[in-house]
């Protein structure tokens, strides 16, 4: 089969797969940005990810799957130990029927975190990206990913806990998990807070990230609103985002993966394997970035990169 995919040449491939790994990530909308950088570059570049090339058996469909799976398992490989940790945890979760340790929380949160998505994305993620995929659709919902950003700050600020909450927020951790020590841990790089979240915030935690299968909205983004909603502080709530888009990604990828052995793919397999190589490069890159800057920093700088590229590329395409 020959089209207009066709011609992807290593070049784009590597363009695309950079800005999908550092987008994928960043709060600002890899699907979004997939459409609006082609968009602006417009000629060959628009033609990749026009919405006759979205839908099933496609070659543009193979190449997403390549650099959603390329993502996927940079997350992986950046959390490594902690996914051993869950992965243990779920196993010994299975065979005692009992919730002692954080690795087992976080597993049980994991899964039920993830059902929304896993239930939605198949349903609603081809039909809403053919509805919503032209630019100025996406640019619209990328300034709406903006203020949502803007709201998942001020949740922050005002769950920012004092001393004495932490104390508090600490001591039902500890219930929660029935790992009772004598001394608090650091507030920074412990995965006792995300561990203290109930079932309610995994639930709502994962309907939020499902709103990610409109065109313009952050996985991420809304990933980490909803843990800064459910009471977590940035650098929890990035983690946690990190974590639950990791099965969802790469499920995704996975039930796709026969379309990058299929015909539509033949004499482009090269690029393909390229971009996803600087897509699983770049995310990694964007993880280990953005796991140090959350520590410290907000996500008031995405939000204004946001509406900012949202407003100019609405002037633009309108």
């Amino acid at each position: 089969m020959r089209n207009s995919f066709a011609m992807l040449t290593y070049f784009q491939a590597a363009v695309i797969g950079a800005v999908q790994g550092v987008t994928e990530l960043f709060p600002i909308s890899s699907l979004g940005h997939s459409v609006l950088v082609a968009a602006w570059l417009g000629g060959s570049w628009q033609k990749l990810v026009s919405p006759g090339e979205s839908g099933t058996g496609t070659p543009y469909l193979a190449f997403v799957v390549a650099l959603h799976v390329a993502t996927a398992l940079a997350l992986i490989g950046y959390y490594w130990r902690t996914w051993c940790s869950i992965v243990a945890g779920l196993v010994t979760m299975v065979r005692t029927r009992r919730l002692d340790t954080v690795a087992q929380r976080m597993a049980l949160l994991i899964v039920i975190a993830t059902l929304p998505v896993a239930i939605l994305g198949p349903l609603l993620e081809h039909p809403l990206h053919e509805l919503f995929a032209a630019p100025i659709c996406a640019s619209i919902f990328l300034v709406l990913n903006g203020i949502v950003l803007i709201i998942g700050e001020g949740l922050r600020r005002r769950n920012e806990p004092t001393l004495a909450e932490y104390g508090r927020r600490f001591a039902r951790q500890q219930t929660r998990t029935t790992l009772l020590t004598l001394e608090a841990p650091p507030r920074r790089q412990s995965d006792r807070q995300l561990a203290a979240l109930d079932i309610r915030d995994a639930v709502g935690i994962g309907f939020v990230q499902a709103g990610a299968l409109v065109t313009g909205f952050s996985r991420a983004g809304l990933t980490m609103v909803g843990g800064l909603w459910r009471g977590l502080e940035n650098d929890h709530a990035a983690k946690f985002a990190f974590l639950l888009a990791t099965p969802a990604i790469l499920g995704a990828g996975l039930l796709e993966l026969p379309e990058l052995f299929g015909p539509e793919t033949h004499g482009i397999r090269g690029p393909i394997l390229f971009g996803a190589i600087i897509s699983g490069l770049s995310s990694w890159l964007a993880v280990r970035f953005l796991d140090r800057y959350f520590q410290t920093r907000t996500l008031l700088p995405f939000a204004t990169y946001c509406i900012t590229a949202g407003l100019l590329s609405i002037a633009h395409f309108s």
